[in-house]
């Protein structure tokens, strides 16, 4: 299995959807009947509401009669005295000075929180969508949206928790990459002078799209660098200096990465059904057995077939050994690999596992955390702090996501997201290397955005995520009603298999719901 594969499985028998009316809280309503309502305001009786037109409706016309009584009285009672006032003293009586009567200050019920001016200056939303969010397949769900714009949240179910994320977690392994090592760095395999006469070192620079295929074809990673080309290079440099004895023997340097190069937690099945190869600094197009293929049987020795293909491309090899590059030794030839942007957007729109480890051992090397798996989590959380959102919470194991030990809140994705979508601090290559609903990428197979789903289709920019006990996705919708929002949503079960791969539509069924609504989705 992987976090996203390229052919998505049969989707299982669509559960049914919830019952529930569309995610409204219920309110208790107490049929027509006998209520004590308190002391009458005129006669002091405690007066009992009956059905409509009992004794409430009849005693409060009687206390209106009694009121206006009153009133008129001492109109009238006021009038006489000043008449009487203007005739014995032969002049007019003096106009009365109101008297100002002070604001009572309010009893405060103790048990009761005290009103506040935001609560009664509050949006009311209307808008809810229980019924996609209590379809039983997404198991133990979370879900967190905000609006973009002004960052307030709109909908909140777990969304402090931090979870396992499936292959989401690209999207910060990418932001911590353009972050630590810029857009434009670009990693790169080094071939020097050996130690023995008649020797050179292949060293891996952990550029794991380097290419065994020729020059000018184009593999699965776009502007990948070849080995051919690398080879040429050598000859050429070795060729150049007639004391060199015959190039006889190859030495493989894979010592960029260190540690181990399957991580305990990871599936040997990834490698076996050709979603992820053995994380090692020298390697060929990812280690597929097809260049041109996505989804491609990998090897348990990266390095050996890397060392091979070289071996074949430079011609005269007759020994292939493992070691390390001398000190200062002479460079005879180099070639580079894509970008860092580039590979961010390899590593989004198809969610490839590898790209995503490389671009993590990078980071971690750069931040001089280390050169294995264990060095990861502080590395990518240095990267993300250049953002200046909180990391606390946040655990990362791997770059790919492909581990269950990941953690991450919903919460910080949306936030994160709100700096995607706004392109700030040259987040807009994540952007723009999202997989779009129906559109492109991971989202563009035939079983995402269909159906009623089809509606929010072109309108939803997420990084998808599959791994054995859930589903994710997380993004960025632009709603019905022009707002920009920011999700994130987690289908998890608490075993292999516990969530169907039918979950999928019901992760764009929420979706949708979330895109109809828009700025008026409510919490309730």
């Amino acid at each position: 299995m992987s976090t996203d594969p390229e052919t998505p499985d049969a989707a299982d028998g669509a559960a049914e959807p919830s019952p529930h009316a569309a995610g409204g809280e219920e309110r208790s309503t107490d049929a027509p009947g006998s209520t004590t309502d308190g002391a009458d305001p005129v006669t002091g009786e405690t007066t009992t509401t009956d059905a409509p037109g009992g004794t409430r409706a009849r005693r409060t016309r009687l206390a209106l009669w009694v009121t206006a009584g009153v009133v008129a009285f001492a109109l009238a009672g006021w009038g006489a005295v000043a008449a009487g006032s203007a005739v014995a003293g032969g002049s007019p009586a003096p106009t009365p000075t109101p008297t100002a009567t002070p604001t009572p200050t309010p009893t405060v019920d103790p048990g009761r929180p005290a009103p506040t001016a935001e609560a009664t200056t509050a949006r009311i939303r209307t808008c809810m969508v229980g019924a996609a969010a209590t379809d039983a397949r997404l198991g133990a769900m979370q879900a967190h949206v905000r609006n973009a714009s002004t960052g307030e949240v709109l909908y909140d179910r777990g969304g402090q928790t931090a979870s396992r994320t499936a292959s989401v977690m690209k999207v910060l392994t990418a932001a911590a990459a353009l972050d630590v090592l810029g857009p434009d760095y670009r990693a790169t395999t080094t071939v020097v002078r050996g130690s023995e006469p008649g020797s050179v070192v292949l060293v891996g620079g952990g550029d794991l799209t380097l290419s065994r295929t020729p020059t000018g074809s184009q593999t699965v990673y776009p502007g990948a660098a070849h080995l051919d080309d690398l080879a040429a290079q050598v000859r050429a440099a070795w060729d150049a200096d007639p004391a060199n004895p015959p190039l006889t023997k190859l030495v493989l340097d894979a010592s960029f990465f260190g540690g181990e190069e399957w991580h305990p937690t990871w599936n040997p099945l990834e490698r076996e059904q050709g979603y992820m190869s053995q994380i090692t600094a020298l390697q060929v197009d990812g280690d597929r057995d097809s260049p041109f293929a996505e989804t491609s049987w990998r090897s348990p020795d990266p390095v050996g077939r890397a060392g091979d293909a070289f071996a074949g491309a430079l011609g005269g090899i007759s020994v292939i050994e493992r070691g390390t590059a001398p000190a200062d030794a002479q460079t005879l030839g180099s070639v580079s690999s894509p970008t860092v942007a580039q590979l961010v957007q390899k590593s989004l729109i198809v969610s490839d596992n590898t790209v995503a480890e490389m671009l993590a051992r990078h980071v971690a090397i750069r931040t001089d955390t280390g050169n294995d798996f264990a060095s990861i989590d502080a590395a990518v959380r240095e990267g993300l702090g250049a953002y200046g959102i909180d990391t606390d919470g946040i655990t990362v194991t791997d770059g790919s996501g492909l581990s269950d030990d990941n953690a991450v809140p919903p919460s910080y994705l949306t936030e994160l997201f709100r700096k995607i979508e706004a392109r700030e601090q040259g987040l807009g290559v994540i952007r723009d290397g999202l997989p779009v609903a129906g559109v492109q990428g991971s989202l563009a197979y035939g079983d995402r955005f269909f159906g009623d789903n089809a509606i929010a289709r072109g309108q939803v920019w997420a990084k998808t995520g599959w791994i054995e006990t859930g589903y994710t996705l997380s993004g960025i919708i632009h709603a019905q009603d022009g707002t920009p929002l920011t999700f994130a949503i987690y289908a998890l079960g608490d075993a292999p298999g516990a969530i169907p791969p039918s979950s999928r539509e019901a992760i764009d069924t929420l979706t949708t719901a979330f895109f109809r609504c828009g700025d008026n989705l409510s919490n309730g």
